[in-house]
């Protein structure tokens, strides 16, 4: 096979689905025997890009400046023709423009992937949004985010390919997490022993819905179906003590200061979801995937989740099917609804709570697994480049080293 080289540009290598995905990528180019470069400001995640296989290239990928927009294009244009880059992957707006510019000037494909719903509140900013689908071909990460691109570009539909985030069955394993660390997070929560566990996994802002839910454990409270539960709040609040602060006002006003914990970052996410009974999403925005959904599912966790955006894409829902459900949707920032439903599922007998868990673990499997993620954006690599590294990823073990000559 021709050498095939990979550069994928990122505005910075911290935690948020477009990083988590350049990782994930790096590690599928390396296991077809293909090489990965990655342009970006760096970042806790660029040790994980060298250890996957590939090799940071810092560059200002992340600024709006427009000079260094075009410093970056011809830096790019040098790197793409130094290093023999096949095809240019952008994530992102600022660094698209500048990877577009560079990957028309050497004749590279351009490949683009929606990680955001990009609002366009005007002419300018439409026109700054539009690089993302001017790729020779579109990444949706949904069918909701498909959906909002074709209908703001309908000739996009030719080169548009959907794609879900996956989920990496290793760390996200129920059966393989021992049950020490979760008595031990329990524990580090202040949980009370057999306290039923409900959870919101995010970071605190107004958009994760943490307001709506202290609102919905009140009224919980108020009839004494939050009896024998806590909620858990897990999120840190980076440049956000006010919103913070406003929490804990509600949660004392409510009188829900043993049943309503704020408690940090959580570092170890699959052992969180593990101890939950029930994880819920309360988005006042539409998502346009909802990975922590997906990832609560995989660890046997049934959720709840507001019918906004991408999120119902992510459960089979008990509204369409009963017999075979895995979640509840929700009216997007009802909280009655939200209480109604936390209130039913808290009542759940274990062994019914356990078989729809069982069921959601199983559904992650068969439609959001990382390997096949990672399958389909090769194949998007294959159909530009005419090679074979989707084939090449399936069968890690079936070429060496001369294969790549």
């Amino acid at each position: 096979m021709t050498e095939v080289t990979i550069l994928q540009v990122v505005p910075r290598l911290d935690a948020g689905g477009s990083e988590l995905a350049t990782v994930e990528i790096t590690e599928a180019l390396a296991r077809a025997g293909a090489s990965s470069l990655v342009a970006t400001e760096g970042g806790r995640l660029a040790r994980a890009i060298t250890q996957a296989g590939g090799e940071v290239i810092e560059l200002p990928v992340a600024s709006k400046n427009p000079l260094t927009m075009l410093a970056n294009a011809r830096r790019l244009a040098r790197l793409i023709d130094e290093r023999g880059v096949s095809l240019v992957h952008a994530r992102s707006r600022a660094p698209a423009w500048s990877a577009l510019i560079a990957a028309r000037r050497t004749r590279r494909p351009f490949v683009t992937t929606y990680h955001g719903a990009y609002g366009a509140s005007g002419p300018f900013k439409a026109t700054y949004n539009s690089v993302m689908v001017r790729g020779d071909r579109v990444i949706a990460n949904s069918l909701y985010t498909a959906q909002l691109i074709l209908s703001r570009h309908s000739e996009v539909a030719s080169r548009l390919r959907v794609i879900y985030r996956g989920v990496d069955g290793a760390a996200f394993d129920p059966v393989a997490l021992p049950p020490g660390p979760v008595a031990r997070l329990r524990e580090d929560w202040g949980v009370p022993q057999g306290a039923k566990i409900v959870l919101l996994g995010a970071r605190l802002t107004s958009l994760k819905g943490q307001r709506d839910l202290i609102a919905a454990a009140a009224l919980l409270a108020e009839s004494r179906a939050l009896d024998g539960a806590v909620i858990v709040l897990a999120g840190d609040s980076p440049g956000r003590d006010a919103y913070r602060a406003e929490l804990e006002e509600l949660i004392a006003r409510h009188g829900l200061g043993d049943r309503v914990k704020l408690v940090g970052h959580c570092r170890d996410m699959p052992v969180a979801f593990r101890a939950a009974h029930v994880t819920v999403i309360a988005s006042t925005v539409p998502e346009t995937f909802g990975r922590t959904s997906v990832e609560a599912q995989a660890m046997g966790c049934p959720v709840i989740v507001p019918d906004l955006g991408a999120l119902p894409e992510t459960i089979v829902a008990a509204e369409t099917d009963p017999a075979l459900f895995t979640g509840w949707l929700v009216p997007p920032r009802n909280v009655e609804a939200l209480a109604e439903r936390i209130g039913l599922v808290l009542r759940l007998p274990e062994a019914e709570r356990a078989v729809i868990g069982a069921r959601a673990t199983a559904h992650v499997a068969a439609k959001f697994e990382l390997a096949q993620m990672q399958q389909k954006t090769l194949e998007v690599y294959d159909e530009l480049l005419g090679t074979d590294l989707a084939s090449r990823f399936l069968r890690p073990a079936a070429f060496t080293a001369e294969d790549t000559l």
